[in-house]
């Protein structure tokens, strides 16, 4: 018998509003000329929202949304950062024919009646 869990309203509008964030900053990326590869990574590390390709770079992208473009990008916390690190090594792994790829860690932030804004090498794995 499957266990059937009840969301909070709140959880359910946050994820509502996280699936239409990461749909629209994947067509704001393919209208950029990247091609999406995956949406919602899941490892046992952490979560890819998007993992985009544009010829030889592959980039691995933080959704956020929030109510205002500045509130999204505070968002992208050093222990956000590091489960997006930790999920695109577990990517790499699984998709060995990117390996030589040249990689970069972006975020794309939402923010109602505002265009997303791509922040390029938001972040990078560096320690």
């Amino acid at each position: 018998m499957a266990k059937t869990e009840s969301a909070s309203p709140e959880r359910v509008a946050a994820f509502r509003t996280g699936i239409s964030a990461e749909s629209r900053a994947a067509a704001y990326l393919m209208a950029k000329g990247y091609r999406i590869l995956a949406k919602r990574f899941r490892t046992p590390y952490g979560e890819i929202d998007l993992v985009a390709r544009r010829r030889d770079l592959l980039v691995f992208v933080e959704v956020k949304a929030r109510a205002s473009l500045d509130e999204a990008a505070y968002a992208v916390t050093p222990r956000q950062q590091q489960r997006v690190i930790n999920a695109a090594q577990a990517w790499l792994m699984a998709h060995p024919e990117h390996a030589e790829f040249d990689l970069r860690f972006d975020a794309v932030l939402i923010a109602p009646r505002s265009l997303p804004r791509h922040l390029l090498a938001a972040f990078d794995a560096s320690p």
